[in-house]
């Protein structure tokens, strides 16, 4: 498995809009490999999606089971995945590895109702809440060309330095 390099805001390639997943074979589930070990290098990392390391599909990877005591599906590979439902707004903090330097506040759905594909191009549909919608949500913003600024509530008001620690 290789460390993939994870591109960080103002780089333009973070705007594209990614393409659909069409070919299931073994060259996509060794990049989704890769996809995974970079996020899980990141400290704290619960998300990545393709076009955070240049590669414009439509591929997120998410897995929030470190944080236990959340109502979550675990480790979850989301190919062409789609929202079909929302419901409720929430504001809260997010992060990113494209953007290190920076948390802020984001209005997203509270529930969600996602289909996607897996790396072997089955169909799967998932109900999600809570934090781990939102980062889902995150996630798939990514594979529009949307970073979290794109979405903070305020620029002047809900943009933080991050935390060093």
């Amino acid at each position: 498995m290789t460390l993939l390099t994870v591109l960080t805001y103002p780089d333009p390639q973070l705007k594209i809009e990614s393409e659909p997943v069409s070919k299931f074979d073994d060259a996509l589930r060794i990049f989704i490999a890769d996809l995974e070990q970079t996020m899980r290098a990141s400290p704290g990392g619960v998300g990545i999606a393709a076009p955070q390391v240049g590669c414009t599909q439509r591929i997120v990877i998410v897995d929030v089971s470190s944080k236990p005591k959340i109502q979550q599906h675990g480790r979850l590979i989301l190919i062409n995945p789609e929202i079909e439902q929302w419901e409720g707004m929430a504001k809260g903090r997010e992060g990113c590895m494209s953007v290190p330097d920076f948390t802020g506040n984001v209005i997203r759905a509270e529930r969600i109702h996602l289909k996607a594909q897996d790396e072997f191009g089955e169909f799967h549909q998932y109900d999600m809440q809570g934090y781990e919608a939102r980062a889902v949500q995150h996630e798939c913003d990514h594979l529009d060309g949307l970073l979290f600024l794109d979405r903070l509530v305020s620029r002047r008001h809900d943009l933080f330095p991050r935390k060093k620690v």
